[in-house]
């Protein structure tokens, strides 16, 4: 397939006005492909050549202006247009396309639950031509205008109202001006919870064998969407450019949502089968708010080329955390975004695939290289170098010049140069040089405090290592005894701000030294900080008494920066974890932590003898907090513990006992996500068998359940099991792309290193074959979830760094393998270290 260069787009743009695209779409056809018939619209400003792209399964006819053209002449994806003259012109295009299994382009699914079907589109990037020909480019905005034939009884969603015209016959309303990668249609039986709202149409959308979850929390979804929609116009002087707001929660979609005009297509295991904790739901509903702030920054205005793909990611970050702890019950988001969100940026920028915020246009020369930068970087490390803009322009001048930006570009495209004029015309400070050290560099800044005290007084200087200036908070801390515990917490003396680096004097305040002290307290910047000696022993000793849990999530980073840099040895930050959590209040917090400690310090920054203490110290972990929250107070984090202990059984007796009983003892008592995740561990420890998988399978014959199950068989410690997972992984091209990390997930485990290992030097060549056959998608499953993450040894970084040579390497493997074998380099690394 030939990828668009940036010139090609360039070029074409200068060439061609899209005026219309009316595309009719029948899903009839069968079930491996549907009719797609196109016609283009548009003006050629000179005479010349271009051409248009499609992927068909076959390409029935083409013609423009009337006359017709060779379907041979398509090569690839492209089909050529020559010879074109000054003015207008109109493409036809007759093709049947194939239905997709990966979550790229006109995506399939037939529910096991009751056999119904269900259809959606993503469009990302350049799959838009797997389902209808396009000038395929995001700043060749149109007019798009659907009609789609359906089977009876399904119901069709689109980009704007849908009108059905009997028959299975819909006709969707045409949309104002937006990119091709926009478009979207999503078909089936929808079962759907509808309302209006601010004079508009507002659904919410899911297959129908998940209605009864979806029906349990329509109110809080819909809520949040409302609050959020309300929340967004009074901060934004445009008000929302579509006809009607739907939110369809999909299945075996790949990313966690999209942000399709009028219609959001989510993931749906944001439809809770199982219970879940607050920071889960607060996290469905982040995800609302971020694909709603992108109707604006993405929708309304768009990016002219894949370079400024930090424009979309980083403002609806930031605006999705900020607006949903504004709006709603969710009023601690950033503790989440500290602790779940900020390490991802944070490993990112650490490792050689880095890149600026705002790459350099020639980093970014295709499709393929900019796919690659949807990343920590994009997400994470923009969302807080806009959080540390805001901090340091005020949000006043910061929405002033956000809406300057709105007004001169709506309906159209904008660059980074583009955003930056508009922030520049609301405010006296000099945001191009900000722009420069923000979003032009690379790397993470670290900052050490240096602390002095003398006469009646304490001095702080700061040792920055990087280039970046930064707007911080300190806080300092007072040991304080807590009358209600007869323990000794921690208050707050004192919380200034201070520009880094600092003028060159130590920054002076009165009283004794502090007993701990926290720079970027507040997590208002973007920097690994370090702690003194003297609050590094502090912490140790009392961080669960550290009143804010914003300043304890900046503490846990700390440690998990310094375990991760080799500073602090895994097992420190283990008995940490022990001391701490059992008093930790924070659900996001505890599931942060608990998170690192299990799937990063036990799994593979301590050595394999290690490894049953270290279970060991989170399971007794986990024991305590279940003893903590048996009253009843505390289910979410009741649950959090239920699941690590699960995890981290190191015996099958307990958890085999609560799978017969049904419940855990004080509950919860276990649904499905619990049965599974029980199974799945005892599988590993050779405690069940495929008999036992099956009977599961028939209670819960779910999607979700097949998933279950194939992760368990993959799981099984025998030969023939790993042979045959192994062979579904790597030969089953018909295998979903949920399919394929259900069993990823089972294959490796810590525990059976000595039964996989002939596998390992197998994974590499046989990955790539994979990747080049199936596709990005794919690819990256394949690098992020098959990859031998827990042999952490000189062969397998050896076998890696070898395996980056291979030319064949589709860009989304390299992409996924060159930063897995640098976490690799670095596991090595911290076990050398300790």
């Amino acid at each position: 397939m030939s990828v668009l260069t940036r010139d090609e787009a360039q070029t074409r743009a200068q060439f061609l006005d899209v005026h219309r695209y009316k595309i009719d779409l029948d899903l009839t056809a069968g079930e491996e492909t549907f009719d797609s018939r196109t016609v283009i619209q548009f003006t050629a400003t000179a005479a010349g050549d271009t051409f248009v792209e499609v992927k068909p399964a076959t390409l029935r006819s083409i013609s423009l202006d009337g006359q017709p053209l060779d379907p041979a002449d398509l090569v690839e994806n492209r089909f050529p247009l020559t010879g074109l003259t000054p003015g207008t012109h109109e493409l036809h295009i007759d093709a049947a396309m194939r239905y997709s299994r990966t979550g790229e382009g006109m995506h399939r699914f037939t529910d096991p639950t009751d056999g119904e079907t269900y259809v959606y589109t993503q469009l990302f990037m350049e799959d838009v031509q797997r389902v209808f020909a396009a000038f395929d480019q995001p700043d060749l905005k149109s007019v798009f205008e659907l009609t789609v034939t359906a089977p009876e009884g399904w119901t069709v969603l689109g980009n704007a109202v849908a009108e059905h015209r009997g028959d299975g016959h819909w006709a969707l309303a045409a949309t104002p001006l937006i990119s091709t990668y926009l478009v979207a249609v999503a078909a089936g039986p929808w079962h759907s919870v509808t309302t209006e709202h601010a004079g508009l149409p507002f659904g919410i959308h899911c297959r129908r064998s998940l209605a009864p979850y979806l029906d349990a929390d329509a109110d809080e979804i819909l809520d949040i969407t409302r609050a959020c929609f309300d929340r967004f116009h009074e901060k934004f002087d445009e008000p929302y450019p579509f006809d009607s707001y739907d939110q369809a929660f999909v299945p075996e979609f790949n990313a966690g949502a999209m942000e399709n005009p009028g219609l959001v297509t989510f993931r749906d295991e944001f439809i809770y089968r199982s219970a879940v904790t607050d920071t889960e739901r607060q996290t469905r509903g982040m995800v609302i708010a971020h694909e709603m702030a992108h109707m604006w920054f993405g929708d309304l205005v768009t990016l002219a080329w894949w370079d400024d793909i930090w424009l979309n990611e980083s403002f609806a970050e930031y605006m999705g955390y900020q607006t949903l702890a504004e709006a709603t019950r969710f009023t601690d988001t950033w503790v989440d975004f500290g602790v779940a969100r900020k390490g991802w940026g944070y490993d990112a920028d650490q490792r050689p695939s880095t890149h600026p915020v705002a790459p350099d246009p020639a980093a970014v020369p295709d499709t393929a290289s900019a796919m690659l930068n949807f990343d920590g970087i994009s997400y994470a490390k923009g969302a807080s170098a806009l959080r540390q803009l805001v901090a340091w322009l005020g949000e006043k001048d910061f929405l002033a010049g956000i809406n300057a930006h709105f007004a001169r570009h709506k309906f159209a495209n904008a660059t980074l140069a583009d955003f930056i004029d508009n922030l520049a015309s609301a405010t006296d400070r000099d945001v191009h040089a900000w722009a420069d050290t923000w979003l032009r560099t690379t790397g993470v800044d670290t900052l050490t405090p240096r602390v002095a005290e003398s006469d009646g007084n304490w001095t702080l200087g700061i040792d920055h290592n990087g280039s970046r200036p930064h707007r911080i908070a300190v806080g300092a801390y007072d040991h304080a005894p807590d009358t209600h515990t007869g323990t000794e917490s921690l208050v707050l003396r004192d919380r200034f701000e201070i520009d880094v680096p600092l003028d060159g004097t130590p920054h002076t305040r009165p009283g004794n030294r502090p007993a701990l002290l926290v720079l970027n307290d507040g997590d208002l910047s973007y920097a690994k900080v370090r702690l003194d000696g003297r609050s590094w022993e502090t912490v140790l000793n009392g961080l669960s008494g550290v009143p804010d849990a914003l300043t304890r999530a900046v503490i846990w980073n700390t440690a998990r920066d310094m375990v991760r840099d080799g500073e602090l040895a895994p097992t420190t930050y283990l008995e940490a974890a022990r001391t701490h959590l059992p008093h930790e209040t924070d659900l996001a917090l505890a599931q942060g932590v608990l998170a690192f400690a299990a799937t990063h310090v036990a799994d593979r920054y301590i050595a394999p003898e290690q490894r049953p203490a270290a279970l060991a110290t989170l399971t007794a972990l986990c024991r305590d907090l279940i003893r903590r929250t048996e009253d009843g107070h505390n289910p979410g984090l009741r649950l959090i513990a239920v699941r690590h202990l699960i995890d981290a059984a190191t015996q099958p007796d307990t958890i085999h006992d609560w799978l017969t009983n049904g419940t855990v003892p004080g509950g919860p008592e276990l649904d499905p996500e619990l049965r599974w995740r029980i199974l799945t561990r005892l599988a590993v420890l050779g405690a069940i068998d495929e008999t036992t998988i099956a009977a599961e399978l028939e209670q819960d014959p779910s999607a979700t359940g097949q998933e279950g199950a194939a992760r368990c068989r993959a799981a099984l410690p025998t030969p023939e099991a790993k042979a045959t997972a192994w062979h579904a992984l790597f030969n089953d091209d018909g295998l979903s792309n949920y399919l394929f990390t259900a069993i990823a997930q089972g294959f490796w485990q810590p525990e059976q290193a000595d039964l996989v290992r002939e596998y390992v030097p197998r994974y590499y060549p046989e990955a790539t074959a994979l990747a080049a056959r199936r596709g990005p998608a794919i690819a990256e499953a394949a690098g992020r979830y098959a990859f031998p993450a827990h042999a952490v040894d000189a062969e397998n970084l050896h076998l890696g760094d070898q395996a980056l040579t291979d030319q064949a390497l589709i860009p989304a493997l390299n992409r996924k393998l060159t930063d897995q074998i640098d976490d690799l380099r670095r596991a090595i690394n911290v076990r050398n270290a300790h």
